[in-house]
């Protein structure tokens, strides 16, 4: 049997509560919601807190709305609430069709889109969806409010500039007229962990890529961005031609790693063909 070392529970009633909590219990405290990745890895003994701060019941963390130009998640948001979200889905729809692709219906109904992130796993998918719409994180500490770009947000795997009596309170994205979004990706079965994938938002004015945003999941790209190919994008024609050529940039400037999922040059393959698919799909809702 696998159980967890000994440790501490709190139940947060409110953000300065949990973060109060935070700091009493210090770096060994862990924030728990959905729990999907953080108690496997307790059972395991991969991670070993001392203390786990519930923070369940925050349900100030829990809203999407659009205020500001922007669309708010609180990072209290269960994937299935992103996914059921017309507004956000009409929005952008890079994050809907990156929920539908998340897991199964018993992790989405329960996991967090804040919990998602934190965890900064290579592999996650709601990771390259932010980053290709350049979300930022909102982070909030006993001292105050700051607010961090995601692709600022990631430090290396597993670990993100929230620091430990620092909680993630909100993803905020910026709204952009005439921008359209999507998410490409393969996996060796419904619901596991991406072989590769692909994001992407486009922003055009007439015939032309005004803005462009690249996320790329499970193959070694720096903080998850594609910013060879954002680049070359930028500034040109919205053609298949150019989204082909993005594709292969984004390729060449990944690091994917030879595991179980395949080798290199099957996975730099998957990066060029979901990378382009991407790009057209992200196009065609930009223009419809």
């Amino acid at each position: 049997m696998q159980v967890p070392a000994q440790f501490e529970y709190e139940r947060a009633t409110s953000v300065e509560h949990a973060l109060a909590l935070l700091a009493k219990y210090g770096p060994e405290s862990r924030v728990i919601a959905g729990g999907h990745s953080l108690i496997p890895m307790m059972k395991l003994r991969l991670a070993r807190p001392e203390a786990l701060v519930d923070v369940n019941e925050l349900t100030e963390l829990s809203g999407i709305e659009v205020s500001g130009g922007e669309l708010r998640i609180g990072a209290l948001v269960r994937h299935a609430e992103l996914l059921a979200s017309a507004e956000a889905g009409a929005l952008f729809p890079i994050l809907a069709d990156a929920e539908r692709v998340i897991a199964d219906p018993i992790v989405r109904n329960r996991g967090t889109i804040g919990g998602s992130l934190c965890q900064a796993d290579p592999s996650e998918d709601l990771s390259a969806a932010f980053t290709a719409v350049r979300a930022n994180a909102v982070i909030r500490g006993e001292e105050g409010t700051r607010t961090v770009p995601v692709r600022e947000f990631f430090t290396g795997p597993y670990s993100t500039v929230v620091g430990p009596a620092e909680l993630l309170v909100e993803l905020r994205l910026p709204i952009r007229e005439g921008s359209g979004s999507a998410y490409a990706k393969v996996g060796r079965r419904a619901g596991d962990w991406a072989v590769a994938a692909a994001g992407a938002e486009l922003a055009l004015e007439g015939a032309d890529v005004a803005e462009a945003g690249i996320g790329l999941t499970a193959v070694g790209a720096p903080r998850f961005v594609a910013a060879e190919a954002e680049d070359f994008l930028r500034g040109g024609a919205a053609s298949a031609e150019r989204f082909e050529k993005a594709g292969f940039i984004a390729a060449g400037h990944c690091a994917p790693a030879a595991d179980q999922r395949g080798p290199v040059d099957y996975k730099r393959h998957l990066v060029a063909t979901l990378t382009t698919r991407a790009l057209h799909r992200a196009a065609e809702r930009a223009g419809g």
